[in-house]
Formats: structure tokens, sequence, C-alpha cells
């Protein structure tokens, strides 16, 4: 399958995944009508979608499958999941970052992508409540050597949770004392009416740190983030400036994040390179 074929497959499914919530549940033939594409099409797409775990097949059709609030995945769980629009997601973002800047990465899959794409930018001050993020900086200076113009990482304590985030009190007080220029979130769920949510209590509270002690904020999240809320609201759509996401992205989704923040969608919108160039003079205010 051609990679065009792949982000129309993906664009495909992420109207079948909004038609099923919205309506509660969809039949196989409602589908194929709206779509123009074959049963067998439609029937790959919810088998994908329910090995997603956001549908649950049913004879005919699928209903949305909704998971407690407060479930939290796992990292390797979340690994799976959108891998080729995480890479893009990735690739984009890494262009806002300019040589010599101090940055932020919050935990998730997402960010860890973004991290390896990273390596190569020089003089960089990287603060990050992820493990596995961290790792990725490690790894490299290990490879490589430690040359002069590695990056240095700053890893928070914290408590760990499933998907290998730092979090609490010893992870609060070190974020709240650092300022950095361009923070990069990854999120559970992102939505109009919560905005950004985690359903972990204390990753919500590390999240709300973090944005307070960025200049400016992005958050990269692919196209299955949005709708989905957690148990715990920490940011409004308007304490971000930037959304990265892929083409996966519903028209009406577009619409309503266009109305708040900049959309950034990986391989359709160039993204300007911006973060670190800009002075606190051009910033929007955030300490």
């Amino acid at each position: 399958m051609s990679e065009n074929q792949n982000l129309l497959a993906e664009q495909r499914r992420a109207l079948i995944l909004d038609e099923v919530r919205r309506r509660g549940g969809a039949r196989v033939n409602e589908l194929t009508r709206r779509l123009g594409v074959s049963d067998m099409t439609v029937r790959r797409d919810l088998d994908a979608l329910a090995r997603q775990g956001v549908i649950e097949k049913v004879h005919g059709g699928a209903v949305p499958l909704f998971e407690a609030s407060s479930h939290e995945p796992g990292f390797e769980a979340k690994s799976g999941l959108e891998p080729g629009a995480k890479e893009e997601i990735a690739r984009t973002a890494a262009s806002f970052v300019a040589p010599g800047t101090a940055i932020a990465l919050s935990g998730g899959t997402t960010t860890y992508a973004l991290a390896q794409q990273l390596l190569d930018v020089p003089d960089l001050t990287v603060v990050t409540n992820s493990v596995r993020v961290a790792d990725v900086f490690h790894a490299a200076q290990q490879m490589s050597g430690l040359r002069a113009d590695s990056a240095t990482v700053v890893l928070t304590g914290g408590v760990r949770t499933p998907s290998d985030s730092l979090v609490g009190p010893v992870a609060d007080r070190a974020i709240g004392s650092l300022h950095f220029d361009l923070l990069f979130l990854g999120v559970h769920g992102i939505s109009a009416s919560a905005g950004l949510s985690t359903p972990n209590l204390a990753e919500a509270e590390t999240n709300r740190r973090l944005v307070g002690s960025a200049r400016r904020v992005v958050v990269v999240a692919d196209h299955t983030k949005w709708g989905t809320v957690g148990l715990s609201s920490f940011a409004a759509l308007d304490e971000v400036d930037t959304l990265v996401t892929d083409k996966g992205l519903p028209e009406q989704a577009r619409t309503e994040v266009a109305e708040q923040l900049r959309l950034v969608v990986a391989g359709e919108t160039e993204p300007e390179s911006q973060s670190a160039s800009e002075s606190p003079s051009e910033s929007d205010g955030r300490a």
C-alpha cells in the first residue's frame, strides 16, 4: 500500500470514528454509502479501529468503546498506536527548535519520537519529566561520545507513572523553579470543552507546572486524541500556542481548534520556525 493510500486510510478511519462516537454507533452499509468505498474496505477500517481500542465491532457495524476516564495505558501499549502519524508530527515539531535554546519535553510516545528528531540540534538544554526521553539523549551520547555541543538534559525527579513520566511534588518543585523557551506537550486527550486532560491526577498537576514555566506551549497529538477526555483537565485550549497534529484530524475539529490557537497539520501546513528566535517581547506574555 502506498504512502498516499495509508494517509487516505487514516483520514477515512478518523471520519468513521467521529461518526461512531457522534451517533453512538454506525452500520457498515451506512458507512460504505457515506464514504463511497466497498464493504471490505469499511470492515478493514473497523478492524483497525477495534485493534486501537476505540470501537467495538458488533454484528453489521460498530459502537464506541469508551475507556474509563481514570484508565492510563502503559508506554508500550501507546507506542503501537498511530506510529506513522507520530513520526510525521515529530518531524514537523522539530523544525520549531533552534540551536542553543531551552526546551521542555513532557512524557508521552509522541514527545519520545520528537526527542529522536532533536539529537543533531546543537547546544540544547532539555528539561523533561520523561524517563524515556532522557534515555534517548543518554543513549545517543553513549554511542557517539559527549560532544561540546551535546544537549544538556535535566531530568526531574518524581514518582514514575505507567507511561514512564515522573510526577508528584518533587517533579513539581523542580519544574516550578525553571523557565524554558518552548514546551512540547504530549496529551492523553484534547477537546474544545475539557481542553487538555489526563487520567492521572498527579500528572495533571505536573503538566500545569510545565505549562506555567514555558514561554510558548506546543501540543503534539495525533488525531485520535481529539474528543478524548481524561479524569483531570490541566490546561484550556487558549493556554496553548500551537497544536501539531496529523492529516487524520476531522474538518470540524480543525475548525474548532483554529478558532482558539494555531493549527499545524504535519504534511499539509508549512511550519514557521518560531520558538527560540523570538525575543520575550514577541511572546504571548507567558512566564
